[in-house]
């Protein structure tokens, strides 16, 4: 877990997609975070959470449902939802904060 806080403490935005293997809507978001990706490069990290193998994880941010997305900013969530969010949706997030 330590690597993990390592990383939604960084500078750079950190998309977090919470996952699981069995959801649907999941794997629809895969496609749309590669998209996010191409477009914005190094400017953000993407980091996938599977809930089923990281418990503790889940717990810790409330995870109800998957797909959640969530933005962290130097250990601060900056955004949240639940549910297949469009590329778009997701570039205008991380574009402001």
């Amino acid at each position: 877990m330590n690597k993990f806080q390592e990383l939604i403490n960084s500078e750079k935005p950190v998309l977090v997609d919470f996952f699981a293997e069995w959801c649907g809507p999941c794997k629809m978001m895969a496609p749309i975070l590669k998209e996010v990706k191409n477009k914005l490069g190094d400017a953000v990290t993407i980091v996938k959470v599977d809930v089923d193998k990281n418990p503790d994880a889940a717990r810790q941010f409330n995870i109800q449902g998957v797909p959640t997305l969530m933005v962290f900013q130097k250990g601060e969530v900056k955004w949240r939802q639940s549910g297949v969010v469009q590329a778009r949706q997701i570039e205008h997030v991380l574009s402001s904060v």
